[in-house]
């Protein structure tokens, strides 16, 4: 596997890899809101210079495994192909938005989305807010985690 910063040509992978995985997660994800042609337009249009990209791809043909972006204080998506979970894409990107955001960050999931909720948790994120889900386009019920360096197994240090 290699990880790298992602380009803008390669955003159209991107966004067919995140209704991939969200469709795959039904049942723990509620279902995409947007028609597939607004999901593209929506991920084409990413401004790179205000979000950070980082790809995921198999080392022998390019294969995209993962995404994830992130902004300095919030990881706003982390998503890994169907095929490749389970096989350390996830921990590999979450470790790389670990390594540019030492400060540490937060994120939003989906409260239905127990796998999710489950690898942030083994990772050192804690859950800090729950919501009903009327801030969301889903109505879903959603919880922030977040990841601060002094975060170990979900206790946070004091000091």
């Amino acid at each position: 596997m290699q990880l790298r910063p992602a380009t803008a040509a390669d955003l159209p992978r991107v966004a067919g890899l995140f209704l991939s995985a969200r469709r795959a997660a039904h049942g723990q994800m509620p279902a995409v809101v947007h028609p597939d042609a607004e999901v593209l337009a929506w991920v084409v249009g990413w401004d790179l210079a205000a979000l950070t990209l980082w790809v995921a791809e198999a080392s022998d043909d390019g294969e995209l495994l993962g995404f994830v972006a992130f902004t300095p204080t919030w990881l706003d998506h982390l998503y890994v192909s169907p095929t490749a979970q389970g096989g350390g894409v996830g921990r590999a990107l979450l470790d790389v938005v670990k390594a540019m955001v030492p400060s540490g960050f937060s994120l939003w999931v989906f409260a239905s989305n127990t796998s999710a909720r489950a690898f942030y948790a083994a990772h050192g994120l804690v859950e800090r807010e729950h919501t009903d889900g009327s801030e969301n386009e889903e109505g879903e019920p959603d919880l922030r985690m977040e990841w601060r360096p002094e975060c170990r197994a979900g206790v946070v240090s004091e000091g």
